[in-house]
């Protein structure tokens, strides 16, 4: 039978007490404090997050609602495909030349062509996409922009628009 040296024992004992202290037998404030932290920056992260998307959606859908021109405000009507490189330009364009103005903003709308609603009122209309609609507050169509444009060549068209 073969004997254990006493280093044999003194490091198998230090073996088992080093398993038995690493289980954690209670958090320690400092750590339940930092975890508390992370989880307040996270429910406000969702919070925010959830807030945009929900905003975002209410103007996405808002902005497709195409029964609003004619309703007492002149109306731009973007005929939009999502697809399109240059329909999404002329979008961010569009949009920029919107927030110049100092008048009065029209009623912004898209017309998306990937929608049944969008499509016929594009074709009631006789327009491709990468097109402006300018209606004034009747519902009738003073305007036709097509092609790409840039905000400083909106920006004066708009502002007239609204006079």
């Amino acid at each position: 039978m073969a004997r254990t040296s006493k280093g044999s024992k003194r490091k198998q004992a230090q073996a088992v007490k080093a398993v038995a202290t690493s289980t954690p037998s209670t958090l320690s404030r400092r750590t339940l404090m930092r975890w508390a932290g992370v989880a307040v920056g996270g429910a406000v992260l969702m919070g925010a997050g959830g807030a945009w998307a929900v905003s975002s959606f209410k103007t996405s859908v808002e902005e497709r609602d195409l029964s609003r021109v004619g309703q007492g405000q002149p109306t731009i009507v973007q005929i939009h495909d999502p697809q399109c490189p240059i329909c999404n330009a002329l979008q961010r364009e569009t949009r920029a030349a919107l927030k110049r103005l100092a008048t009065e903003k029209p009623v912004y709308l898209i017309a998306d062509l990937t929608q049944t609603e969008g499509a016929m009122f594009a074709q009631r209309h006789s327009v491709p996409h990468v097109t402006l609609l300018l209606f004034d507050a009747a519902g009738n169509r003073l305007q036709t922009l097509s092609g790409s444009k840039t905000r400083d060549e909106l920006e004066p068209i708009f502002a007239q628009h609204t006079r």
